[in-house]
């Protein structure tokens, strides 16, 4: 495989919201589009102009154009990496755009928030610990299934389930600050008691410390019509369904949404994992070992 490049304004943006998902000031993507193939991706939205998102490509010149804005900020705080693209696909482990781009916010006394399907991100252990010496660290390992075969079929292009949570795994024994983003969660494909109760379980007995749920998924113009062409080949007769019972909405909730919410706060708090937004973001400022926590 080649990587192409694309030019770039920018590299980091700051975010008006940053209490919201992860305490995350600013956001950074150096890849745009994605090997994983994801059935559900929102990112493939038209909304997000990037045509053919299964093929990834990466900014010019990332290492100085990075480097050249987070010398420039007047205040540091939590980047976010992984919104729209896994900054761990399939060239990252040839490139080491990620891993070089962590180096520099380590340099420049920032934190960093990571969502990711990839078992990659032990290769930059190192790292991370040196992160969390002196801001906060946030890795989400985002898993959506239980079943390793059904994982093959909606996120085809990622590691298993299973890769995942032995990579989540080492994190935890790292005593790098670790959980779960568990989502999306489709609505009569995986939005079932036994799946989150297997995953919750699982991530209690590997000692995860967060899991931030959200049952159900965003659907908008160009991923809908993705989601259902791929709804139509794995899984006969979802797409009337979704079409009946959610039409054209944005937000597609379970209709076991009350119940699974019920299920996690059950569950969470019997492994003593956090849940809730607000706690999650509280607890990463526990694993900063000395200095000012970089959060504003």
């Amino acid at each position: 495989m080649k990587v192409n490049y694309i030019d770039a304004k920018k590299i980091v943006y700051p975010v008006k919201h940053s209490e919201g998902w992860f305490g995350v000031s600013y956001n950074m993507n150096i890849y745009r589009g994605c090997h994983h193939g994801c059935i559900y991706c929102d990112s493939r939205s038209d909304v997000y102009q990037i045509k053919n998102f299964d093929e990834v490509k990466t900014k010019k010149n990332v290492k100085q154009k990075l480097e050249s804005e987070l010398i420039t900020k007047k205040k540091t705080g939590i980047i976010g990496m992984g919104a729209m693209s896994d900054p761990y696909n399939k060239f990252e482990s040839e490139l080491g755009l990620t891993r070089e781009s962590l180096k520099l916010i380590d340099k420049y006394g920032f934190g960093v928030n990571i969502v990711t399907k990839s078992d990659l991100i032990v290769r930059d252990l190192d790292i991370l610990k040196r992160i969390q010496k002196h801001s906060s660290v946030i890795v989400c390992m985002t898993i959506t299934t239980y079943d390793d075969e059904l994982a093959k079929i909606i996120e085809p292009g990622a590691p298993t389930t299973t890769a995942r949570f032995k990579a989540l795994e080492e994190l935890v024994k790292c005593d790098i600050y670790s959980g779960i983003t568990l989502m999306p969660i489709l609505p009569k494909i995986n939005d079932n008691t036994e799946n989150i109760e297997k995953i919750i379980k699982k991530a209690g007995e590997i000692g995860a410390e967060f899991i931030s749920p959200f049952y159900g998924l965003t659907l908008r113009k160009g991923q809908r019509e993705y989601f259902y062409d791929k709804l139509n080949r794995y899984f006969i007769g979802a797409t009337d369904f979704y079409q009946k019972q959610f039409g054209s909405d944005y937000s597609c909730h379970s209709t076991n949404n009350k119940q699974l919410y019920e299920l996690t706060e059950k569950l969470c708090n019997k492994f003593s994992i956090k849940y809730k937004m607000k706690d999650i973001i509280d607890k990463s400022r526990d694993y900063v070992i000395e200095g000012q926590i970089s959060l504003f």
